[in-house]
């Protein structure tokens, strides 16, 4: 059962560093190309590209949940009292997911669809990079998180008895 938990955290500290990432190359490239453009030429290019975005980020984001989750559950099994900071990474994980149905579902729909008004265009991209970056800080959060579980040997204590 140690050797599942410890997997099962590595690949929750894998899927939350890949999404971590992926989040932060979005705002700091993404997000500063889309405000450079004209909002037309903004509203078509992400028309073009919305379905890309999604299938991206809707997977690896939803990976990144269940995969915490799971190392919490497993590491909570076999530890008895669990792991508490794999339990804060998985929360913050699921926070990551949360956030797409609050605010950037409608948002994302409306630029993919045409029907914001195209004076309001520059204003929401504003709003939905704060969105995005308090989204990318909560995502990191989870990684570190997880990541201290692991450094903290708290995922594995069997190891550290015998290594006494």
């Amino acid at each position: 059962m140690e050797a599942i938990a410890i997997a099962s955290a590595l690949l929750a500290v894998v899927a939350l560093g890949l999404t971590a990432g992926a989040l932060f190359v979005e705002g700091a490239i993404l997000v500063p190309f889309w405000r450079s453009l004209q909002p037309v030429s903004f509203l078509g290019w992400y028309k073009e590209h919305a379905v890309l975005l999604q299938k991206f980020f809707g997977p690896l984001e939803v990976a990144a949940a269940v995969l915490t989750m799971a190392a919490a559950a497993v590491n909570w099994g076999s530890h008895g009292a669990g792991n508490p900071l794999l339990v804060v990474s998985a929360l913050l994980a699921v926070a990551v997911l949360a956030v797409f149905p609050i605010y950037f579902q409608r948002v994302n729909a409306s630029f993919a669809t045409g029907t914001i008004a195209v004076d309001r265009v520059t204003e929401e991209l504003r709003r939905w990079s704060a969105w995005h970056w308090v989204r990318t800080i909560i995502a990191t959060a989870a990684f570190i998180s997880a990541v201290a579980a692991l450094m903290s040997g708290a995922v594995t204590p069997a190891a550290q008895e015998v290594a006494m």
